[in-house]
């Protein structure tokens, strides 16, 4: 987490330049930077050696299929500090943030404050675009820990003027129990954490709540008078489907429903949901985060537009470079005007590893 904090305007200002960025130019700086023989990072320096080509001879966004599919279980068992260009001044200072872990070990990586505060400038878009108010009061009810989406009190608090409160939530618990078939133990742990979520909206103390589509649906039912009375709610996460959206427009009697998609290594922004949810698109945070929805046999292929194959994930860091990585999820390729990359629509898990535990999150 990081103290710095931007006014609005700076942050507009970060996202025009984002915006307004050419893929080819930016993949070009980023590709150069991580493959330079001096201060580029350890791990592509030694994937070069195997290479029949020299990497920094890619001028164009298109071109980072030659590198192959990067295949996260890497993140798995190698220092995290290794992706970090040696640029990046020694020894390293900041934190180290995990994947969910939900099929293994959790997968780590590094986070510089320059994409710390990346991901929350676009944060900071989502909440202004769906309509969130600045100075209000928030309730983070995510995962906490080593998980990045728990750094949300940041991003609501230094970015958009918020005061947050938040709860303890273990999702690898959550799972644990799952896999094990321990029932009764995942009620109780449900409770648990709905208990700490009602004593915070005891007394019409909080505004808004940033959660999971799981977490929502679970508080709809043991407590709908109030999430009746917020003023929105935030969802992160792959388990929300159509029914599932209008469900909790209807719970919220008139409160947001904002959304955003995504993990520890890239995220993408939810726009307006179409047709009553049957149609629910995000954009990724580019230039840094860029998606594609390829045929699921075959990741170089991407889908036509309004078709569903699997999400491919493209992280363009300065400070971490993963290209082509198949994501666990599948989703509607989705073209929406005035961005300059694809997006992706109705995220869900991918139909191969649906029976991986997802838990409460």
């Amino acid at each position: 987490m990081t103290s710095h904090s931007l006014e609005p305007a700076e942050s507009q200002k970060l996202i025009d330049e984002w915006l307004a960025t050419d893929i080819d130019a930016w993949t070009k700086e980023v590709v150069r930077r991580h493959f330079d023989p001096e201060t580029g990072s350890p791990y592509w320096l030694r994937a070069a050696k195997d290479m029949s080509f020299d990497p920094r001879d890619i001028t164009e966004y298109v071109h980072l299929e030659a590198l192959g599919e990067f295949d996260l279980d890497v993140l798995r068992h190698t220092d995290p500090a290794d992706f970090v260009p040696l640029g990046m001044p020694r020894p390293l200072a900041g934190r180290v943030w995990d994947s969910g872990g939900t099929t293994g070990s959790p997968c780590r990586v590094f986070y510089t404050p320059e994409m710390i505060t990346h991901r929350g400038v676009w944060r900071w878009w989502s909440f202004v675009t769906e309509g969130f108010e600045p100075h209000r009061r928030w309730l983070q009810a995510t995962p906490t820990g080593p998980h990045l989406i728990g750094n949300g009190t940041w991003e609501v608090s230094a970015l958009h003027a918020g005061m947050v409160y938040a709860i303890d939530m273990d999702s690898r618990w959550v799972k644990r129990l799952i896999r094990t078939g321990r029932a009764a133990q995942i009620a109780d742990y449900t409770e648990h954490l709905l208990d700490q979520i009602c004593d915070a909206l005891a007394g019409d103390r909080i505004d808004y709540v940033n959660t999971t589509p799981a977490l929502l649906k679970a508080l709809v039912q043991r407590n709908p008078g109030a999430v009746a009375q917020l003023k929105g709610v935030r969802l992160s996460g792959t388990q929300l489907s159509p029914q599932m959206y209008r469900d909790f427009v209807a719970a919220l009697d008139g409160g947001l429903c904002g959304m955003s998609y995504g993990n520890t290594f890239g995220n993408a922004a939810g726009l307006p949901a179409e047709r009553a949810g049957e149609l629910m698109p995000y954009t990724p945070n580019y230039p840094q985060v860029t998606m594609a929805v390829v045929d699921k046999t075959d990741w170089t292929k991407v889908v036509p537009v309004g078709s569903v194959g699997r999400v491919r994930l493209t992280v363009l860091h300065r400070d971490l470079f993963l290209p082509n990585a198949l994501e666990r999820d599948e989703a509607i390729r989705h073209q929406a005007a005035g961005f300059p990359s694809d997006g992706v629509a109705n995220v869900r898990p991918l139909a191969a590893v649906r029976s991986a535990v997802e838990g409460l999150y």
